[in-house]
């Protein structure tokens, strides 16, 4: 008997199909042990001594791995074919080891790049040993990450109140957000003009040209910046004659693009079909793995996560044959297409992602789920397209000059003259902007034809600012400047927005205010971690590591010796100092220049004092200088958020009206945790905080009224006789009788909610966790032994599935519409086995979180605050317990 080890049981039940019964293929779940989220586990002052903890998970895995290894002939460890992949060998065979339960075993490391029955037995044919020097790759970047982040975040968390962690990576990408943030901030814009000529030539066949000489003078982009100055050129047109003075006319060639790797096809995916980096991976992930076709389980693709761009000899030679058969031989090059990448950076130990076969076409495939079908059909036709003939194409511009050469139109045109790859597969981004450049086809035209002048049209034009990253862009970016590696972005991108450091807005990042902040702190005191510059730097260090060129200790050495010393730096900054420098970084976003001249730094209440940055308890935000004789805030953000100021005023108070029952005045009012009503003046007046479904100007006097009448009676419960009550708390909108709660959708409801439906609420049976959902996220139909029903649930801690009394927690990030009915019987099966029923459940004992394991993240632990001892006294235990409240 023979035992493989694989990392999902998606690949271990096709790998099983194809070896038969002398083979049991087990799953790992990915990795098994990682360092524990406590301080000390990466040790330097020990040569980087690091400890290791087996996953409470994945205990039961190891059991079972050890179980099936007694006896066995040979085990082979069969993990993707990457660093990752490697390390997960690794810490296998050392927990296998430890275990003492490879004796007799033989054990070999086996890759295949694709999921095919030949790449697997060829695979098995050819065992090899682990390759250490990617191991120590992997140990590099897992130890740097880990340090990174329980030093730095530390320190973070005592300089600057709300922030949440930083990353190596991850602080690096959100400094890029933040920066072309700034970039929009500071972009003045500018006014132009074109002028645009219509001609037509001695057929009748018309076109246009456009203006780029006027008075003999070449036309900058900027030169004509008026009406008066557009008007004045139309009219210079409109009283000359004009004739042909040049013709040129180019051959030009478009090449296809190169197969993808990782990052192309993110980038790609999230422009044609608009997947997220996340979703992306996570349909690869199942299409690499293995799809159910024609009642047999296949691998669908080639390994996802790579950035090499060449394709296998014989996958060329089928992809040209295909060309051939089907578009015919002038579409089929002279010669087979060889591609290397550009990327800074780029390891190109394996294929670009590809069809396992290109006779499988997407068309054929109809049991994929229509997401899986899009991106398979977007890798089979970009990856056949690479090996296509190049487009012909012809580019013509015609140069139109008065008779007194005084006045220059020029008009582009381009035609395609032999479509080639262009018949199967475009470019999303860059061929749309070509021809947004290049017009269509000119008519025939002569040097020296006249021509008859038509209508002259002008047009007003703005310059815009850069655009936000996308997260194509993004990704496209990083890769660029060697950043991360395309197999993390997905995890750092899905970090960002998971730390509220970012939110996405027409599929844009925009940084938060908290965001802004950790960034402009790293930049004022960690300048050089947060550089472009050194974090390539140090991914061409962890490249030469996994390349045999560089130890994996002296690079750490080298990074600690410095990062420490920073981190000392630090230890004496005091607060003030702190948001010294962040006042100063952060001013020109915070108080930006207005039209009319006057200082932005100048409080709207008092006149007199100097508005500045302010740290509190709960984060930043704006205070006066006059404090306390001057209460004036406004929240963190540009001049206080523009709509929020637009609604409420320079000042920060809008008045709405009267209360009719006391003539008091209804106000809306900006303040340091946000917008809020408020009824009447004094010490203590009567305020409502506006829900988060609620923007400043939609509230008048009714809604304002409305929120300080909060709670509100809504009437007798018809059994118990107790009140129900709406109101709007910290957690949201909700009814309350008898002590039970019950959330609301929107906090519409708490204003116009009634008896029935409040009764009717409280009658549905209690959920579970904050918001469970009522339905499904995704339902299977029954389980294949009793019947009952298998869904997917959303919880308060996430996604999970439901069977029988049985709850099993999705692991981190997996899609809950990507998991299948397999995947999800083996956690549910995984779950039983340790007890995980209604029946069965056990107290749950405090686990330790997890350091994130994607690369730019490590989450540290805080610790616990120490206890002081009790005081001796015959009353000590309600001093005692308010102790414990204040901490």
């Amino acid at each position: 008997m023979n035992v493989v080890i694989v990392e999902s049981p998606a690949k271990a039940k096709t790998i099983n199909k194809y070896l038969g019964h002398d083979y049991t293929v087990l799953a790992s779940f990915g990795h098994v042990r990682d360092l524990p989220a406590k301080d000390g586990s990466v040790r330097p002052t020990e040569d980087f001594a690091m400890d290791w903890e087996v996953d409470a998970d994945a205990k039961k895995r190891i059991a079972d791995i050890a179980k099936a290894c007694k006896g066995a002939h040979r085990l082979y460890l069969a993990t993707d074919p990457d660093r990752e992949g490697e390390a997960i060998s690794w810490h296998v065979l050392q927990i296998l080891n430890e275990k003492k339960a490879l004796k007799g075993v033989e054990v070999g490391r086996i890759t295949f790049n694709e999921i095919t029955k030949s790449a697997v037995t060829s695979a098995i044919k050819a065992p090899r040993m682990l390759d250490q020097e990617l191991i120590d790759a992997y140990l590099a970047r897992r130890a740097l990450d880990y340090l990174v982040g329980f030093t730095l975040s530390p320190v973070l968390w005592r300089k600057l109140p709300g922030a949440r962690s930083a990353g190596r990576v991850q602080s690096v990408a959100l400094r890029l957000i933040c920066d072309r943030e700034l970039e929009i901030e500071r972009f003045k814009t500018q006014e132009y003009w074109s002028v645009l000529g219509h001609f037509a030539a001695g057929d009748g066949s018309g076109f246009d040209a456009r203006l780029t000489h006027l008075d003999g003078k070449k036309l900058d982009k900027f030169d004509i910046n008026s009406a008066d100055k557009a008007e004045s050129a139309k009219a210079a047109i409109e009283r000359r004659d004009f004739h042909v003075e040049a013709v040129e006319s180019k051959p030009g060639f478009r090449n296809p693009a190169p197969p993808f790797t990782t990052s192309t096809l993110q980038q790609e995916a999230a422009r044609k079909l608009g997947f997220s980096a996340q979703r992306t991976m996570q349909l690869a992930q199942r299409l690499y793995e293995g799809i159910d076709v024609d009642g047999e389980t296949v691998g669908l693709i080639t390994y996802m996560r790579t950035d090499g761009v060449s394709m296998a000899n014989e996958a060329i030679h089928a992809a040209r044959g295909l060309i051939d058969s089907r578009y015919g031989k002038a579409y089929v090059p002279d010669a087979p297409r060889m591609y290397k990448t550009k990327a800074k950076n780029a390891q190109e130990a394996h294929e670009a992602i590809r069809p396992t076969d290109f006779a499988r076409h997407p068309d054929k495939l109809r049991r994929l789920d229509p997401d899986q079908q899009r991106l398979y059909e977007l890798i089979w036709k970009r990856a056949l397209a690479s090996q296509m003939a190049s487009a012909r194409v012809e580019r013509t511009t015609v140069d139109v000059t008065s008779r007194d050469a005084q006045v220059v139109l020029r008009a582009t045109g381009s035609v395609v003259l032999f479509d080639g790859f262009l018949t199967l597969y475009q470019e999303g981004e860059d061929d749309r902007a070509r021809d947004d450049e290049d017009g269509g086809r000119l008519p025939k035209l002569t040097k020296g034809e006249g021509l008859r002048r038509g209508p002259v049209t002008i047009a007003q034009h703005f310059t815009e600012p850069p655009p936000r990253y996308s997260e194509a862009s993004l990704v496209k970016k990083l890769e660029e400047l060697g950043i991360g590696r395309p197999s993390t972005y997905a995890s750092i991108l899905t970090t960002l927005r998971d730390r509220a450091y970012v939110t996405m807005e027409k599929n844009r990042f925009i940084p938060e205010d908290k965001g802004r902040l950790v960034t402009a702190f790293l930049e004022s005191f960690f300048t050089k971690y947060v550089e472009y510059g050194f974090t390539a730097n140090l991914e061409e260090q962890l490249d030469d590591v996994s390349a045999g060129k560089l130890g994996w200790k002296d690079v750490l050495r080298a990074f600690w010796t410095d990062f420490i010393a920073a981190i000392d730096g630090t230890k004496e900054l005091k607060i003030s100092d702190v948001i010294e420098a962040l006042d100063q970084l952060l001013g020109p976003h915070l108080f930006p220049e207005g039209e009319d001249g006057k200082d932005p730094r100048v409080c709207p209440s008092c006149g007199n004092g100097r508005l500045s940055l302010k740290l509190g308890k709960f984060g930043a935000f704006i205070g006066c200088s006059n404090y306390p004789e001057c209460r004036f805030t406004r929240q963190f953000g540009v001049g206080g958020d523009d709509a929020q100021k637009n609604a409420i005023g320079e000042d920060g108070i809008k008045i709405l009206g009267e209360d009719p029952a006391s003539g008091e005045k209804i106000t809306l009012r900006s303040g340091r945790f946000g917008p809020y009503v408020q009824q009447g003046e004094g010490e203590k007046p009567k305020r409502a905080s506006l829900p988060k479904d609620m923007t400043p100007d939609a509230v008048d006097l009714d809604k304002a009224i409305a929120l300080l009448s909060l709670p509100r009676d809504i009437g007798a419960h018809p059994e118990s006789g107790k009140v129900i009550q709406a109101g709007i708390g910290r957690y949201g909108p909700y009814i309350l009788c008898d002590g039970r709660y019950v959330n609301l959708p929107t906090s519409e409801e708490a204003f116009t909610i009634g008896l029935n439906r409040a009764v009717s609420l409280l009658a549905e049976p209690p959920k579970r966790g904050k918001r469970a959902a009522a339905e499904p996220l995704k339902a299977f139909g029954d389980h294949p032994e009793d019947g009952k029903p298998v869904n997917i649930m959303d919880g308060r801690f996430g996604p999970y599935v439901s069977w029988n009394g049985i709850y099993a927690t999705l692991p981190k990030g997996n899609d809950p519409q990507a998991v299948t009915l397999e995947e999800a019987l083996a956690l549910l099966a995984a779950k039983a086995a340790k007890g995980g029923g209604k029946k069965k459940a056990a107290p749950k004992k405090a686990a330790p979180k997890k350091a994130a394991a994607a690369e730019g993240e490590t989450a540290p632990a805080k610790k616990a605050p120490a206890r002081k001892p009790a005081a001796k006294k015959p009353a000590a235990k309600k001093p005692a317990a308010k102790a414990k409240k204040a901490g």
